[in-house]
């Protein structure tokens, strides 16, 4: 079995919560954070797991092999 690092990313909308893994624009949800984190990462799995099926898994791997990644929040204002 083979191991994968991604970032997600959560936020409070106004019933539950959105959890979003940006590198794979897979999205989940939940009640509370530990359980929209819980989501994603099965969401991610399944996705992981049918890109395999399809042979696209190699492709994926290729694109996402960088191991150190940075967040950081990011304000912009327009007018």
């Amino acid at each position: 079995m083979k191991s994968y690092k991604f970032t997600s990313v959560i936020w409070k909308e106004e019933i539950g919560y959105v959890s979003k893994c940006p590198e794979l624009g897979v999205a989940s949800a939940g009640n509370t954070v530990e359980e929209a984190l819980k989501n994603l990462k099965e969401a991610v799995e399944l996705y992981l797991e049918n890109a395999e099926e399809l042979g696209m898994l190699d492709e994926i791997e290729a694109e996402f092999k960088f191991e150190e990644k940075f967040t950081s929040p990011l304000e912009v204002s327009v007018r």
